[in-house]
């Protein structure tokens, strides 16, 4: 069986029937859309993902050290900036026509 790579993260499904490889830096990527999406306008936001990935962001400088007892990080302002940008790419609503939708009102 394949060791995975410090770049991938494999995940066993089934008793290994089923073998997907993520790579690492798009998992931090989509983490930290989400920190930032549902983060409030000071970047205030819920720490329930998985601590690897909590501790890497951290180590990039993008959220506040995760290893404590509150149940929730601040986003630093670059972490605050790049992640509402990560998100606006993947997760904007768009229309048939390719445009991006208006928010409901």
């Amino acid at each position: 069986m394949e060791t995975p790579s410090k770049n991938r993260r494999c995940l066993s499904i089934m008793s290994g029937a089923i073998t997907m490889r993520y790579d690492d830096k798009s998992i931090e990527d989509a983490v930290l859309a989400l920190l930032a999406a549902y983060s409030d306008d000071n970047g205030n936001t819920w720490k329930g993902f998985d601590f690897e990935i909590m501790n890497r962001l951290h180590e990039h400088g993008f959220i506040t050290d995760p290893v404590n007892r509150n149940k929730s990080v601040w986003l630093t302002d670059e972490g605050l900036e790049r992640g509402r940008q990560i998100a606006e790419r993947l997760f904007r609503v768009r229309t048939e026509a390719g445009d991006v939708a208006e928010p409901d009102a």
